[in-house]
């Protein structure tokens, strides 16, 4: 009887071992779960609202470009984008597409006044600052000349493709060596693009931007339609939860304030 007990005891002893095993292995993910998925949602509302300033800072851009081309803003934003693209994409066409020019877009022909430097601005306003290093494959000369300041011979040190320029002077005197070199050359560029329709539209809310003309049109504002805020569950008990993204008043950012 009392190795009955005895068993019925040790059972019950190791059951409740096993429960509380299970129970800490169960807090212990519950714990993760708790500090990584909020930062998980926090880094998905932050991705957001960049990602909604950006557009607007895009869509105020394109209101620029607009107005350079066509003399005053223009609150449809999609139309705007359509025309600014299309004077860019002309002048890839022709580098002489400047001044006034006629275009048509969506069956309709107006003229345009596209200033100098257009592409130039358009291609470093709309693309991201890049850096790269090539390597440089040159042949150095080293070359004779007869120098009249110094009343002698002189040797000079030149890039081959320079040589014949050199040669051709009434002072070259020979050619002593050609040697091949390679140098690391930095290069500043722009990666380029070209806005879309997707970006006159708030990529939480996918409502168009409010864009709205101030001082008789001669100030454009681009600003968060969200109005409340929008909040989404996220695994039951989370939620993802995103408020109105700022706007941009006459080139000033909320966000910078």
């Amino acid at each position: 009887m009392n190795n009955k007990l005895n068993n019925l005891s040790n059972e019950k002893r190791k059951n409740f071992s096993d429960f509380l095993e299970l129970g800490i292995v169960i807090a212990f993910i519950f714990l993760i779960i708790c500090i990584y998925v909020p930062r998980a949602i926090w880094d998905e509302e932050e991705s957001f609202e960049d990602k909604s300033q950006f557009y607007m800072e895009n869509m105020f851009d394109v209101q620029s470009f607009y107005k350079s081309v066509m003399g005053e803003f223009s609150s449809d934003g999609l139309w705007a984008v359509q025309v600014v693209n299309s004077v860019r994409d002309s002048l890839s066409g022709d580098s002489t597409y400047i001044g006034n020019q006629s275009i048509t877009l969506n069956s309709k022909t107006f003229n345009v006044n596209v200033p100098k430097g257009y592409d130039i601005e358009f291609d470093t306003t709309f693309g991201f600052p890049m850096m790269r290093r090539d390597t440089i494959s040159d042949t150095i000369s080293t070359i004779v000349m007869y120098s009249e300041d110094l009343s002698r011979n002189d040797t000079s040190y030149v890039q081959k493709k320079l040589l014949s320029k050199f040669v051709a002077d009434s002072n070259f005197v020979e050619l002593v060596e050609e040697v091949p070199t390679e140098r690391v050359e930095v290069v500043n560029y722009y990666d380029t693009y070209m806005p879309d329709s997707a970006m006159y539209f708030c990529p939480v809310s996918e409502k168009p931007f409010l864009i709205s003309l101030k001082d008789e049109g001669n100030i454009v504002r681009v600003e968060s339609p969200i109005e409340e805020p929008i909040v989404r569950r996220r695994y039951v008990l989370f939620a993802f939860k995103a408020g109105n993204h700022g706007f941009i008043d006459d080139g000033s950012k909320s966000w910078d304030r």
